[in-house]
């Protein structure tokens, strides 16, 4: 008695019946334990208001050098006001270690020749004021004896736009509204009342004995 061979097509049916069944067992496995959705752009905007964090990692010091900060040869006018933060987070471009001291946030960078022997770039996020701005009290430092301290009201606003492939992601854009230059090593406090924004001044540089100055603005967009 000769055997007969299997049909082509109907081997083809049955191995596609066994992995119709297969493919929801094996896609169910390739999920990672405990493993959570994305953030939602929402989610993360409200993350930033509350904690200055993205995805629970810190914002990068360096990207108020690059505000401002850093330029001293040319205050008050900043060259770069914005910064997409879901970009600059893990970026070689603020790439130097983040640490912490205090209630301040810092990145140093090697400045061969320098007195310190680094540039250092620092902030402590004061926190939100009722119309969504940010207020930030940072300060930086060339490598010298001088410690200039400035004052940042930012806007936060997701914004479309194309990755690499020519998808539509959404940017994290952090935008410097208005910077307020302090003074080399000033010493005082920062308060936020609903859209009110007080600083209190009890030394503007190292020799400064004039006493305590208050000022207040308004944090409003232009």
């Amino acid at each position: 008695m000769r055997r007969r061979l299997p049909s082509l097509v109907g081997t083809a049916v049955i191995l596609s019946m066994i992995g119709f069944v297969l493919q929801p067992i094996v896609g169910f496995a390739q999920q990672p334990a405990g493993a959570k959705e994305p953030a939602s752009t929402p989610a993360l905007l409200a993350e930033v208001r509350k904690s200055f964090t993205l995805g629970g990692e810190r914002i990068p010091p360096e990207i108020f050098r690059d505000f401002g900060d850093g330029n001293l040869a040319d205050p008050p006018r900043s060259v770069w006001v914005t910064v997409d933060l879901r970009a600059a987070i893990g970026s070689n471009l603020y790439a130097d270690e983040i640490t912490k001291n205090g209630d301040w946030i810092i990145q140093r960078k090697p400045a061969p020749g320098t007195m310190s022997g680094a540039e250092a770039a620092a902030y402590t996020y004061i926190g939100a004021t009722e119309n969504g701005l940010l207020v930030v009290l940072s300060t930086y430092s060339g490598g010298g004896t001088g410690d200039f301290y400035a004052l940042h009201l930012l806007s936060l606003e997701a914004a479309p736009a194309f990755d690499d492939n020519g998808e539509v992601y959404e940017r994290i854009n952090l935008t410097n509204l208005r910077s307020t230059p302090l003074g080399d090593r000033w010493q005082g406090e920062v308060h936020i009342a609903g859209n009110t924004v007080r600083v209190v001044t009890t030394r503007k540089y190292p020799s400064d004995q004039s006493g305590t100055r208050e000022d207040t603005f308004e944090a409003r967009k232009p």
